[in-house]
């Protein structure tokens, strides 16, 4: 790589980790810039164990919520946003293309996401799903529920076993649910092999966590019937 190249790599992704802490760091939904920090660490991780592009792995890592629907009028609204600051700061256009392509097609949207195309896709989106499981995953699950205003857990709501995007996004749901209808799911969407090692242990600690749970409620570990980690497919 020559020096005007790296250069104009340094200051692109100097520029854009001032742009998203700038954005994310007001955030209490989970989403906030010590969040993108983290995704953004563990892409160039398993950027350098898969050998993809690590510039392009934290670039996209570092603007992928500040695009989020989650967090803007609308899914198109997030990705204008971003692709016209990555315009206004000089990205080289294959580089703002590759990055608008990732961060359009990761997110999960109730296992209704779009395709990646790309290792350095792959690499982020496995980047943000890690940081969705663990100690950090299940903080970051009850964050975002208190956010939404929805209750942590209701023996009456049941985890969905399906839905559409729509669904996901706007039925009610529980903090509790949410481990059913999403992040027990994510250790076997893992796209990298780098990704499947290190969800191993976090799963683990989810699935702990929640036969803790039951354990103080008093109840069966899933409302006295048979929903379990391995029950919701």
């Amino acid at each position: 790589m020559n020096e005007m190249n790296e250069t104009y790599r340094e200051r692109l992704l100097e520029r854009t980790r001032t742009y998203a802490q700038e954005e994310m760091g007001r955030d209490s939904s989970g989403h906030d810039w010590q969040h993108t920090a983290r995704v953004a660490r563990t892409a160039r991780l398993l950027a350098e164990r898969e050998q993809a592009d690590a510039f392009l792995c934290e670039l996209a890592a570092l603007v992928h919520d500040i695009a989020d629907e989650k967090l803007n009028p609308s899914k198109e609204a997030g990705l204008d946003k971003v692709n016209t600051w990555l315009i206004e700061n000089g990205a080289a256009e294959p580089d703002r293309l590759h990055v608008m392509d990732i961060i359009a097609n990761m997110s999960y949207n109730g296992g209704h996401g779009g395709q990646l195309s790309t290792l350095e896709g792959r690499i982020v989106q496995d980047a943000d799903r890690l940081d969705a499981l663990g100690a950090v995953g299940i903080a970051r699950t009850f964050a975002y529920s208190g956010w939404k205003g929805q209750l942590i857990f209701d023996p009456d709501l049941r985890p969905r076993d399906s839905m559409s995007q729509e669904q996901y996004r706007k039925q009610p749901s529980t903090a509790i649910n949410h481990f059913y209808e999403k992040l027990l799911k994510l250790k076997t969407k893992m796209n990298t092999t780098a990704a499947r090692e290190l969800a191993e242990e976090r799963h683990r600690y989810m699935e702990a966590f929640l036969a803790q749970f039951y354990r103080e409620l008093g109840v069966e570990n899933d409302w006295g019937t048979s929903v379990s980690a391995k029950d919701v497919k």
